[in-house]
């Protein structure tokens, strides 16, 4: 019988093997090549293709619509031009439109044209499908950039780079202008770099042309790019920038924001200043550090309703130190916003080979950390200092397949947390994927009870919450398994978190869990002029504790149409969904949810969403109740300069049985952008929450050169509706100025 299963292991083995070279030299043979030529002058930058070096590129053409269509001839002709110096790659495009007046672009911030026409090049700068830079513009030469993986976008990196449009009688032109030293790259004579172009034209329906044909069969958009190829001896000089910056505001506060009658102090004029440093020696290393770093955001999260909510709130990352690596750091384990105030930072990035790494330690003050548990967690605030670091590697071989690992340790003078784990992902017969993570972890608690209120405990473990200097260990196992067509996909994941798991580097909230998801969507592209694709998708879903106590059991059938006038709408019907919680079994939860979305006009786009039906109240004595969620957003563009967008959020609950009122409240936020032009924009956000009865008000002027050289003069007001005293009171107010300068040697 060993023999069997050994003879059978080896086969196995060998046939995915083989499947993957095979794939891996028929997919390599076909890719298209794009030949770049190298001059020896600079090209200005102004849009409109009229530099006489343009005549020696060999043009492209960009001919397959990829969405709505599957590969069909393009609609509109876009030719594609590159040159490259000793410093800048060139782009240049030729947007042919047929009805130029239908044009849809703004004047925006960086990062926010993806509603508007652009273009868009991904470069795989190491030709591995393991990460590519997209860098888009639109025809008001508005900048965009993302980092891709196999798994994603992220819109919040930003790199320094240079572009221009123009529109025209016959559409549109653009150039851009990329700095090598922008870019990480291998040091080869002649490297040959992934390439691709896209074309975004937003009209009835979000068509998206391609220069390489996409096939829906497979998985991974980044491994069916072409080649770029003629690039030699490219070299990229070693690079230093500083990021000064300074900041002066004024604050001020009522002493007791319980009570309205108290004084409102003004706590004078305070300056700030820090600053980075970043040594790039070679395109494939980095070393960055910062002193007393601005790690505020300009603008405030919008506001999440989180009544009847157990578990911490998730919000973006969007200081910029901490974007920068995110493609290596896509472990659930990790959130860079634990790290909440730090004094200094520093981090070590590079690639050799196929080897990844980075390193990145951050001397935090005011520590916050997040104690996860079964059915709730608990965030902790600290006036402590502490100190985390963040260790990857990764090994890239194959299609976007990886293999690599996590060290992650938090420090402080009475406790630690680490956490090792190893990933890596696969992918195989072309169209499927499987990807792992194992992590082991080591806690050793705070001895100050008075940090955590709680009576729970963790499961049936002798561990509890309330940080009484207790050591313990745990682990968690993430496996995931999915097979993707044009016509069909399947996902399999499973997650196992021992009760005793913890990640103070990241926003882990659900543990003592085990789980199975099992996810199929089916897709049909109906030859209709109202829709272009339908899914048909069903959901089940189950989970247990370590003690064998079912908590979840879901079944949810949904549809999601794609239809004309990029109208985007979703159904959903939890037909089955049974919970334990506070150790009572509660059946038949049933509810729908809604969502729409679309942009008919190029001037208006709006979106709204429902849940309705029974859901369960989380309190200490836990019951289902009749309610629902709802909210939606208008934005209105009646100049392409100005961008006006209102947005309402509501949440209300009652006792199913005696209609006793849980919870009924609101969210209403407004924003009003006036974007003079690339570089300045006035911007103010009108918030008001009925469940916390506070309004806020944040006005902005910012001027940005580029993606780092900025200045802000902004404020930011809160009041509150004291209902019992019959009075609206400024609680809060802050005036600032903020200036930040890059300077690159």
């Amino acid at each position: 019988m060993m023999l069997i299963r050994w003879i059978w292991f080896r086969l196995i083995l060998l046939a995915v093997l083989f499947s993957y070279f095979y794939s891996q030299q028929i997919h390599a043979s076909t890719k298209p090549v794009f030949n770049i030529i190298k001059i020896d002058t600079s090209i200005n930058i102004n849009g409109k293709l009229d530099n006489p070096a343009w005549k020696l590129a060999d043009p492209i053409e960009v001919n397959y619509e990829i969405n709505p269509g599957d590969n069909l001839p393009a609609s509109e002709r876009t030719v594609v031009r590159a040159l490259y110096n000793e410093e800048y790659l060139y782009f240049g495009y030729q947007c042919y439109d047929s009805k130029p007046e239908e044009i849809r672009a703004n004047y925006s911030e960086r990062d926010r044209i993806f509603s508007d026409d652009y273009v868009i090049i991904i470069l795989d700068t190491y030709n591995d499908a393991q990460k590519a830079y997209e860098i888009a513009v639109n025809p008001y030469g508005i900048q965009g950039d993302l980092m891709a993986t196999y798994n994603g976008e992220d819109i919040n990196f930003n790199m320094t780079w240079y572009a221009a449009s123009a529109i025209n009688d016959s559409g549109w032109t653009a150039e851009m202008a990329i700095p090598f030293k922008s870019l990480a790259f291998d040091d080869s004579e002649e490297p040959v770099w992934g390439f691709n172009v896209v074309r975004t034209i937003p009209r009835s329906s979000r068509t998206q042309i391609s220069w390489t044909p996409i096939d829906k069969n497979l998985p991974g958009f980044i491994s069916q790019s072409g080649i770029l190829k003629g690039l030699k001896n490219i070299t990229s000089s070693a690079s230093f920038e500083l990021l000064p910056y300074v900041i002066g505001q004024n604050t001020s506060s009522l002493a007791d924001h319980e009570n309205p009658a108290s004084n409102f102090n003004n706590k004078g004029i305070a300056g700030r200043i820090g600053g980075g440093i970043k040594y790039s020696p070679s395109p494939d290393f980095s070393l960055d550090a910062v002193i007393n770093p601005d790690f505020s955001q300009i603008e405030a999260d919008a506001e999440q309703i989180s009544v009847n909510e157990t578990f911490a709130l998730y919000y973006d990352e969007k200081r910029p130190f901490f974007l920068i690596g995110n493609e290596l750091l896509q472990s659930g384990v990790y959130h860079s916003r634990s790290i909440n105030n730090p004094l200094v930072a520093s981090r070590i990035m590079g690639k050799s080979g196929s080897l990844s790494y980075l390193f990145l330690g951050a001397l935090d003050r005011n520590t916050v950390f997040v104690i996860p548990g079964e059915e709730g967690s608990n965030t902790v605030e600290t006036d402590k200092n502490s100190f985390a670091s963040i260790g990857r590697v990764r090994y890239d071989y194959g299609d976007e397949d990886y293999i690599g690992s996590y060290i992650m340790t938090r420090n402080m003078s009475e406790g630690n947390n680490y956490v090792f784990g190893i990933d890596g992902s696969y992918k195989f017969w072309r169209n499927w994927l499987f990807h792992t993570q194992l992590y082991f972890t080591r806690t050793n608690e705070l001895n100050d009870s008075s940090l955590v209120d709680t009576e729970r405990d963790f499961g049936s473990t002798k561990y509890s919450p309330e940080l009484d200097g207790e050591t313990y260990h745990g682990s968690g196992l993430h496996f995931l398994l999915s097979h993707s067509q044009k016509h069909y996909y399947m996902q399999i994941e499973s997650n196992h978190v021992d009760p005793t798991f913890q990640s103070h580097n990241g926003l882990f909230s659900t543990i003592n869990q085990r789980t199975f998801d099992f996810y199929n969507s089916y897709r049909i592209y109906p030859d209709s002029s109202f829709i272009d694709r339908v899914n048909f998708n069903l959901s089940y879903y189950i989970q247990f504790n370590f003690d064998g106590i079912r908590k979840n059991l879901s079944l949810s059938p949904s549809i999601y149409f794609a239809m004309k006038g990029q109208t985007y709408l979703y159904l959903q019907y939890h037909a089955l969904r049974n919970e334990n919680f506070k150790r009572k079994t509660f059946k038949n939860i049933n509810s729908v949810y809604m969502e729409l979305n679309t942009k008919p006009l190029k001037e208006l786009s709006f979106g709204l969403y429902i849940s309705a039906g029974k859901f369960l109240h989380r309190s200490d004595e836990p019951s289902i109740g009749n309610g629902h969620n709802l909210g939606g957003y208008i934005t209105l563009k009646p100049t392409s300069k100005f961008n006006l967008e209102i947005s309402y959020d509501r949440a209300r609950l009652s006792d199913k049985k005696t209609d006793e009122l849980f919870y009924d409240g609101n969210i209403y936020r407004t924003t009003a952008i006036y974007q003079h032009n690339a570089e300045i924009f006035f911007r103010t956000i009108f918030q008001y929450n009925s469940f916390e009865k506070t309004f806020r008000v944040y006005p902005l002027f910012s001027y940005k050169l580029g993606a780092f050289t900025t200045f802000y003069v902004g404020a930011s007001s809160n009041y509150k509706n004291y209902r019992a005293e019959h009075a609206v009171k400024n609680t809060d107010r802050q005036y600032f100025v903020k200036l930040q300068y890059l300077v690159s040697l």
